[in-house]
Parts: C-alpha cells; structure tokens; sequence
C-alpha cells in the first residue's frame, strides 16, 4: 500500500499535504516562535555576557527549565550554603538573547538556562554548565545538598530527575506547543499530547499517594525539577489547560504542590529571571537577597 492510499492527501492537514522528499526551510513555520526557529546552530551576532561579582553567573528567564535552577539556588541560600551566592542575568528569548556568541559558547544549543561556575571545587577554570538537569545535579553535589548519599535513595532521587528530563518535552514542545502557540489547531496532535500529558500526571498522582516527596520522605532536586512544570500544570497555569486537562482529579500531586508552593525559596526561586505577569512578582536581575525586597519591576518603574 502506498503512503498515499495509507494517508490519503485531502484528509491531511491543511488538506493535499504530502510530504516532500526532503524537507525544506519555512521561515514562516513554528506559530508563536517562527521569529527565532532556525535548523541550524551556532551564534548569530557577537555578543560578550555580562559576569557578576558572586561564584555562580546564571543566564536564564522564569519559564518551567530557568526557575528550576533558581528555586535551587535560593533553597541553597535559605539552608545555609552562603557559597552558593549567585547572579542572575536575564535572557529574552523571544528577542534571540540566546543567540548571542557570548551565550553559545556557554551553551552550544542556545537553550536557558546556562551558567558559569568561577568557583569550581578543584579551584581550576570556570565550568560551564547546560541542560538545567546537569546544572541541578552539579549543584546538588558542589554543596551536598538536596541529594542523599545513602546509594537507593539517590538513585531513586536520579530515576525522578531524569523521569522529568524526558517526559517535561511531552508537556512543553507536544501539547503545549499544538494547544497553545501552533497556528492551527491539529485535534490529532492535540489529542495525542493530552494523553500523553494526563498519563504523566497519573504516573505522578499514584507515586505522590505513596510518597510526601517525589523521591520519598526528602525534599530533592527531583521535587524542585518537576514542581515547575507539573506544578503549575495542575495549578491551571500551563497553557491555560487546567479545565481541558481536567487537573482537579489529581489530588495528591495538588497536595504536593500546594506544600512545594509555601517554601519561602520557591516563591523567590520564581521571581527571578521573571519578565512578565504582575510587576510585583518580577526581579528581571538578580545579584543580592535584598534585590527582592528593593528591586522587583514595580519599584523600579515607580522610581523612574
């Protein structure tokens, strides 16, 4: 059978679409993101990074993958670890921030976050670190913290970190992307990712009847790694999904949340790196705990 009796063109989408033999780039695919879609890599213009005067330069914005790392840093500072001080400079992605040569010799994906480490253990080079997973995991071990040491209860923190590593694309990039930002609405893709999303929360929901924490009886990485993603999912605030995805039925990932959400660090994890939503809640940079107090956007704007 043919793949276009299999497939019969007039029922694609948009109607008549095949495939071409080989795929050809569309400046104007992508939705939402076509401005910085390419399918190369590499920088697109010169650009130096600014660094601070703490050990930790981090590059970021508040999406799910940026306020993972910044949750992690303040609950770092808030147990005692003064080390782990840290500045935090904003990325606009949707301004192709991320594309500056400065920025991708940090991170050859072009991906926030990214960050330095000019204080690494050994005392030698900075370390460059991307991929907020192997960010999250560096820090845990630099500090010894957030990561047990006892062998089977860091292996099940390392199944959860990874768990998110691969599934949050699933929720980001799948239903996200054709719920929210495609530039038509595909019922097959949007069907296909639903399930795909619910089936996770399930699988979060039955460990969560279980466990107080992801990974246990200790709040880990794996907790700070997934609450930004799934968190806000069954929050309502992920896509606007909450009714669509029916999130009220997942009562013990709303139970962990809801305990994740009253940590002190994880309400300034969040506001770091924020560029949109109440000005309140946003702390564009960030180089000093007092910066919460005095430098969020609504103080700054009323001081101009």
């Amino acid at each position: 059978m043919t793949d276009e009796n299999k497939f019969p063109p007039e029922n694609n989408l948009p109607a008549g679409y095949v495939p071409p033999k080989v795929w050809t780039f569309d400046a104007e695919s992508g939705g939402a993101f076509a401005s910085i879609n390419k399918p190369t890599a590499g920088a697109q213009f010169e650009r130096e990074l600014p660094v601070g005067k703490h050990p930790h330069q981090l590059y970021s914005l508040a999406t799910p993958n940026g306020v993972k790392v910044t949750i992690l840093f303040e609950e770092l500072l808030e147990a005692g670890h003064s080390e782990a001080e840290y500045d935090a400079w904003l990325i606009r992605i949707n301004e192709g921030d991320q594309f500056g040569s400065g920025f991708v010799d940090i991170n050859p994906n072009s991906k926030i976050p990214a960050m330095a480490d000019h204080a690494p253990r050994d005392g030698g080079a900075p370390v460059r670190l991307f991929e907020s997973g192997s960010m999250m995991m560096y820090l845990a071990e630099k500090f010894g913290a957030f990561l047990p040491t006892d062998p089977r209860k860091r292996a099940e923190v390392m199944n959860w970190a990874f768990w998110q590593m691969g599934s949050a694309p699933f929720l980001g990039g799948g239903f996200g992307h054709f719920y929210a930002y495609a530039p038509m609405k595909i019922q097959y893709a949007i069907d296909r990712y639903a399930m795909e999303v619910k089936r996770q929360l399930d699988v979060l929901d039955q460990q969560l009847a279980k466990t107080e924490y992801i990974a246990g009886d200790e709040y880990t990485i794996a907790d700070m790694l997934i609450f930004p993603w799934y968190g806000r999912t069954v929050q309502g605030g992920a896509y606007n999904a909450g009714e669509f995805l029916d999130v009220g039925i997942y009562k013990n990932v709303i139970r962990w949340t809801e305990m994740i959400d009253t940590r002190p660090a994880v309400a300034r994890g969040k506001m770091v790196n924020k560029a949109f939503g109440d000005l309140s809640e946003q702390l564009h940079e960030r180089h000093d705990a007092s910066d919460f107090e005095t430098r969020t956007q609504d103080k700054l704007e009323a001081a101009e």
